[in-house]
């Protein structure tokens, strides 16, 4: 939280994959550092074969359902770990995937980043760019799909625990198609503000999300100093004041 409050911020949210568990440890740290901390998540769902991630903003952490759900999100996680490491294997560039196992069955949400730092550390790669351009990414030869719910279920998730639903960087997922089909399934924004959206993708998505009645989330999708991601930067991504009001109000809605 002194990071974020060094980088010039005064409101924050933590959105990991599929758990809430750096939500609530954050929340005193982000007290005592004068940082309004929005309480979120980044849920994976699986559309037309593909990993969509969906943001949910100002949810309750403790709600039953979101949390019964994502148990079953990280197991699959497991699951997705040990087929990655096994495929790895095959291909001659095995890895200790123990750790990253263990750190899943404590609670930590993992998955090809974490693959790529074992890659990295085994010496198979020289950099983590690397290891998804060679192994990790769709397609790649040891690219495992993931299993899991759809959008439509996912979103109806975050409403259930009180939360906005936005589609997170629609820019890099390739899904453009789908975005109003998921506005008819009570999507409530677009997150158009992003690390890998240009000035002009992000101004496509602000008229996009316009047409369809949804406001605009945005992130600077920061995973920390070591991760895969570098191209984003805390601070560097920040939304505007408008802009959250409207999603505080979309919090305020009745879902």
């Amino acid at each position: 939280m002194l990071k974020a409050r060094a980088a010039g911020l005064s409101i924050i949210s933590i959105t990991d994959h599929d758990t809430t568990a750096g939500v609530d440890a954050a929340r005193d740290a982000a007290c005592a550092a004068g940082v309004e901390l929005i309480p979120g998540i980044e849920v994976t769902a699986v559309e037309d074969g593909r990993d969509t991630h969906v943001l949910g903003y100002f949810i309750e952490t403790a709600s039953a359902p979101l949390q019964a759900f994502l148990e079953g999100q990280r197991a699959d996680r497991l699951r997705r770990v040990a087929d990655i490491r096994d495929r790895l294997a095959t291909l001659g560039c095995p890895i200790d995937a123990d750790l990253i196992l263990e750190d899943a069955q404590r609670g930590r949400s993992v998955g090809r980043s974490q693959i790529a730092g074992a890659l990295l550390e085994a010496g198979h790669v020289r950099t983590l760019d690397e290891a998804f351009e060679r192994f990790l990414a769709t397609g790649g030869p040891a690219y495992v799909p993931r299993k899991g719910a759809t959008a439509a279920e996912v979103i109806r998730l975050i409403h259930e625990a009180g939360g906005v639903a936005s589609l997170a960087h629609p820019g890099t997922s390739g899904l453009d198609h789908r975005i109003p089909a998921l506005a008819a399934s009570a999507l409530d924004a677009i997150e158009a503000r992003h690390a890998d959206h240009d000035a002009d993708t992000e101004a496509r998505y602000r008229r996009l999300a316009d047409s369809l009645g949804l406001v605009v989330s945005g992130g600077s999708d920061f995973h920390g100093e070591t991760a895969a991601h570098r191209a984003a930067r805390l601070g560097v991504v920040t939304l505007p004041p408008d802009d959250l009001e409207r999603l505080r109000r979309a919090a305020r809605g009745a879902h």
